[in-house]
């Protein structure tokens, strides 16, 4: 592929006003909880609530991240709640409380986390099974290797890896600070690296870029790749949080739906070749302030998930609304 080829898929892949409507929806989302909060008698923009925001955020976010990359592919990735509980387990257990094992359990779970990914994208690019079917399937393995081998927590973390989880700078958290950093490095991959392009170039049309000259199998391989790596960066973030290793962490948040609802409300397109990271820090920062009003007003569970799918829902009309105008003009 050319540098010419490239650089029109980068123009091309640029959003037009998606990132900026899930920004304005966040704002909107602020206001309409602060005056709500205060009309109950409470405060909602407090420092605590900021904090809780963004503590809440950042394990979602982490996988979220990952999650666009694969669907800007024109994929996805239905493994990653497993995985995170997967890599919490292997993490706490090879760390067994001691300092000397953090090491060695990050290693560990990020060479967990790619061999999953690595088969998550040879199953869907050898075997040209569906990227939904492929990766549930892988799922299930790995449910029934964790329901198998744990009854309930295991291992234990060190009081140096849980600070990951708890402790803070000055308002923002560490863990804050870890989504942010996996967050740049992915918008720095798709903004400024070759990968990056061919990524958009594949989402984009493949047939077109495997005539470019773009090995595209190896692009959703690498893809699905560092989608796992963020849901093994996810469990160790979890593992810290929690003090050990549990076998339903990542099913009990959500994390596999919750993320690619994230990125869809970011803007990115399930088809793939348009969106990227911005937008799904905007829509994971969304879904987290919902949950705090939600919270702080003690809205009933089943219907804030009614509220939240009726957002992502609208979300997704209003993008697929201005496609279709542009497209006509």
């Amino acid at each position: 592929m050319t540098e010419r080829t490239l650089t029109s898929f980068s123009l091309r892949r640029k959003v037009t006003g998606s990132t900026l409507i899930i920004y304005l929806a966040l704002i909107g989302v602020l206001l309409i909880g602060w005056v709500l909060v205060a009309v109950d008698g409470g405060n909602f923009l407090t420092l605590e609530t900021v904090v809780g925001i963004q503590q809440r955020s950042a394990a979602l976010g982490i996988v979220a991240v990952g999650q666009t990359l694969a669907i800007l592919v024109g994929s996805l990735d239905l493994s990653v709640a497993y995985l995170i509980s997967l890599t919490s387990l292997v993490a706490a257990e090879i760390m067994a409380g001691q300092d000397s094992g953090i090491l060695p359990a990050v290693a560990a779970v990020i060479a967990v986390s790619a061999l999953i990914g690595l088969v998550n994208g040879l199953v869907i690019t050898r075997l040209h099974v569906h990227a939904f079917i492929a990766t549930l399937g892988v799922a299930l393995i790995i449910k029934g290797v964790v329901d198998h081998l744990y009854d309930g927590p295991s291992g234990s973390v060190p009081e140096s890896f849980q600070r990951l989880g708890y402790d803070r700078l000055g308002p923002v958290p560490v863990s804050a600070l870890l989504w942010a950093a996996v967050a740049v490095a992915a918008w720095f991959l798709l903004r400024r690296t070759r990968l990056g392009y061919r990524i958009y170039a594949v989402g984009g049309d493949e047939e077109v870029a495997r005539l470019s000259g773009v090995r595209t199998g190896r692009i959703i391989v690498a893809t699905h790749v560092l989608c796992s790596i963020c849901a093994g960066i996810a469990g160790l973030l979890l593992a810290g949080r929690l003090g050990a290793g549990a076998p339903t962490v990542g099913t009990d948040g959500g994390y596999d739906l919750e993320s690619i609802a994230a990125v869809v409300l970011g803007g990115t397109a399930l088809a793939g070749g348009k969106g990227g990271v911005p937008g799904t820090v905007g829509g994971v920062l969304l879904l987290a302030v919902l949950d705090s009003v939600f919270n702080q007003l003690e809205v009933n569970a089943f219907f804030k998930d009614v509220v939240r799918g009726v957002v992502i829902v609208a979300a997704v009309a209003v993008y697929a609304r201005r496609t279709v105008r542009r497209r006509s003009r």
